[in-house]
C-alpha cells in the first residue's frame, strides 16, 4: 500500500509549542505508512529544518502569504506540483479557514483544523474589521473541515465555537510528547555554571516567546518582589521574540540586570529544567495547552501558573500551583518562595507518572493516525491489482 501523504501548514519550524509537538510526532510516525511534507509561511531557515529533512519530510516554502487571492493561486499550484495529498493539517488558527477551503478545492479528502491556543479573550477585544475576519474564518472552517482537533477544551471553544461538542467532527487531542530520558543526567553544578549560577542560588525559570501573551512584564515585576524575600534568587528566561529588548530594559529598570539571564532560544529545555531551575514561573494571559508545563512535570520541576492555563495540563497536582494574576506580584512572590522549599520529585518518578498519563507520545500518534485514516477512500480491487497487492 502506498503511504498516506500529509501536508502540514504552519508558520515556521522554530522552537515553539506547535513546532516542538510536531517534531515529537514526526520522530514517532511510521514513515512507511505516512509521508509528511510541511508548508511553511516563510523563506527563512528555522531551527528544526535540518531535522525535518533528516526524517524524510520536505519543506515547501511559502513566503508573502498575506494576499489571499495570490495565496489561493499559489497554494493550488503548489498542491498540483507536489501532491496529490490525502490530508491537509492546518495549524494556523483562524487562517485555517482559507487553507481548508483551498484544500477542498484541490480535492484533498481529509482536512484538519488544529487549535493550539485559547484566543477567546483576544477575540472579545477585536475591533470591527478583525471581528468580521474571525467570524468569516470560523464559517470557512465549519464548511470545509472534515475534522477539528484542539489541545484543550478552551482551545476548542476559541476556534470552533461554544457548541463545538455538538459536532462529531470536533475533538480534544492532547499534545503528546516524548520526554527526555532520566538516565545520564548532567551535573546541576556544571549546567548552572554555564549561566553564572552557583549551587546556593535559587533559580526561577521561564520558557516562552517574548510576546504579550506570555506576560513577561508581570513576570519581571514578580522577580523584583521575589528578590525582596529571597536575596539568593536568580532568573533564567529562555526564549526570544519582539518584546525581548523591551523586557531587557525593564529588567535593568527593576535592578535585576545582575541576577537575570536572557538565554535566547535553546534546544535543551528539559536539561535546563532538570539541572538549572528550581521553579517555573508561567504567568501567561492565555494558553491552549502549553508543552512547557508538560516538560516541566516530566522533569519533576514545580510550576506556578496563572488562571490562563487550562487545568487539563495538570498531570501531578502537587507540581502545579495556580494563582490569579489579579492577586498581584507580591503574592506571586510569596507563593513562589514557599514553593521552592518543597521537596522535588526525582526525574525517574516524574517520568514514570508522565508516561502513564494521557500525554504520552505513543497514545497521541495513535489517535492522530486514526484521524488521518478515517475518510481516505479505500483502494478499489483494480487499484490493488495494479499495485501488485492481493485481496486477502
Amino acid at each position: 500500500m502506498k503511504p498516506i501523504r500529509i501536508l502540514h501548514v504552519l508558520g515556521a519550524m522554530n522552537y515553539g509549542g506547535v513546532e516542538t509537538w510536531l517534531m515529537h510526532v514526526l520522530r514517532h510516525l511510521d514513515r512507511e505508512s505516512f509521508r509528511t511534507d510541511l508548508l511553511v509561511h516563510t523563506d527563512k531557515p528555522a531551527a528544526y529544518d535540518n531535522e525535518v529533512l533528516s526524517l524524510g519530510s520536505r519543506i515547501l516554502r511559502f513566503p508573502h502569504w498575506e494576499n489571499p487571492i495570490l495565496y489561493a493561486r499559489r497554494f493550488l499550484l503548489l498542491v498540483e506540483r507536489n501532491g496529490p495529498f490525502d490530508v491537509v493539517h492546518s495549524h494556523v488558527h483562524h487562517f485555517s479557514g482559507l487553507v481548508l477551503a483551498l484544500g477542498r478545492i484541490a480535492g484533498i479528502p481529509v482536512r484538519i483544523a488544529h487549535s493550539h491556543n485559547d484566543t477567546s479573550s483576544l477575540a472579545m477585544r477585536a475591533n470591527f474589521g478583525r471581528a468580521v475576519y474571525l467570524r468569516f474564518s470560523r464559517l470557512l472552517i465549519a464548511a470545509n473541515c472534515t475534522h477539528g482537533v484542539a489541545v484543550s477544551r478552551p482551545a476548542a471553544a476559541a476556534l470552533f465555537g461554544p457548541d463545538w461538542q455538538n459536532d462529531s467532527r470536533f475533538q480534544v487531542l492532547h499534545c503528546g510528547i516524548d520526554p527526555a530520558p532520566g538516565d545520564a543526567q548532567p551535573s546541576a553544578a556544571s549546567v548552572r555554571a554555564e549561566f553564572g549560577f552557583s549551587s546556593q542560588d535559587v533559580v526561577f525559570g521561564h520558557v516562552g516567546r517574548f510576546d504579550p501573551q506570555k506576560n513577561h512584564q508581570f513576570l519581571l515585576e514578580t522577580a523584583a518582589e521575589i528578590r525582596k524575600i529571597e536575596p539568593r534568587a536568580k532568573y533564567l528566561l529562555v526564549g526570544d521574540g519582539p518584546l525581548r529588548p523591551e523586557m531587557e530594559a525593564q529588567s535593568r529598570a527593576l535592578g535585576l540586570q545582575g541576577c537575570t539571564v536572557f538565554a535566547g532560544t535553546r534546544p535543551d529545555v528539559a536539561r535546563l529544567m532538570t539541572s538549572a531551575m528550581d521553579l517555573l514561573l508561567f504567568p501567561s494571559l492565555h494558553e491552549g495547552l502549553p508543552l512547557v508545563l508538560l516538560e516541566a512535570q516530566a522533569t519533576g520541576l514545580a510550576s506556578l501558573v496563572s488562571e490562563g492555563i487550562p487545568p487539563e495540563v495538570v498531570i501531578h497536582p502537587t507540581l502545579v500551583r495556580h494563582l490569579r494574576l489579579s492577586d498581584g506580584a507580591h503574592k506571586w512572590a510569596r507563593v513562589a518562595c514557599d514553593a521552592v522549599k518543597e521537596p522535588r520529585f526525582t526525574v525517574r518518578r516524574a517520568l514514570d507518572l508522565f508516561r502513564s498519563s494521557p500525554f504520552g507520545i505513543d497514545r497521541c500518534v495513535e489517535r492522530l493516525c486514526r484521524t488521518y485514516r478515517e475518510q481516505i477512500p479505500s483502494p478499489t480491487p483494480r487499484e490493488l491489482h495494479e499495485r501488485g497487492t492481493t485481496i486477502g
